[in-house]
């Protein structure tokens, strides 16, 4: 039967991560990890600059550190990060045929900026168009941008804990060195 306690390897690793401190508009915090991905698991959420009820008009992210002593083959080592990161956009950028494709290289770009080494991406980004109709007429149009990936990182996982954040806020529209600019007006939220 497996041991059911975190390695010592992976243990110092989070306790790498939950001292990190992020970008001022990025509010980051430690949710419970999901089950049965790997032996040991961390996950972090966030939001950009969320409003007093703790929803963020501007973008949001998960974050999930996954090790595996056994190294899974198709993650080609012990360690694999699995991240999430969507905002919403304005109608006309979200029918660019060519959205999908930047938010990938955002977060190449990201890791890359980083110095973030990696290895076995995947993912998927997903934009979305709504229009409403009946009593959601008055919401009119919206769209929204959404990043799924993972990847074997080589090295600490701290750049990449970075890179990811950087994503987050890029797709919010807050590229990096914007942490003190005010926001005119957010950006439309998608319905349910």
């Amino acid at each position: 039967m497996a041991d059911p306690r975190p390695s010592t390897l992976f243990e110092r690793a989070a306790a790498d991560v939950r001292a990190m401190a992020l970008r001022d508009d990025l509010v980051v915090s430690e949710i419970p990890a999901p089950k049965g991905l790997a032996p040991d698991a961390l996950a972090l959420a966030a939001d950009v600059r969320p409003d007093e009820s703790g929803e963020s008009p501007y973008g949001t992210g998960r974050f999930v550190l996954l090790h595996d002593p056994d190294e899974p083959e198709a993650w080609g080592g012990p360690w694999r990060i699995v991240c999430f990161a969507q905002a919403p956009l304005e109608p006309e950028i979200g029918m660019d045929p060519l959205v999908a494709d930047v938010a990938w290289s955002w977060l190449v770009d990201a890791l890359d900026s980083r110095h973030a080494p990696y290895h076995s991406a995947s993912g998927t980004a997903t934009k979305t168009l709504s229009k409403g109709f009946g009593t959601l007429a008055a919401e009119g149009d919206g769209s929204q941008i959404e990043l799924r990936a993972s990847w074997s990182p080589s090295g600490p996982v701290e750049p990449h804990i970075e890179a990811w954040a950087e994503l987050v806020c890029m797709l919010a529209g807050l590229p990096p060195g914007s942490e003190e600019i005010q926001v005119l007006g957010a950006r439309r939220t998608m319905r349910d």
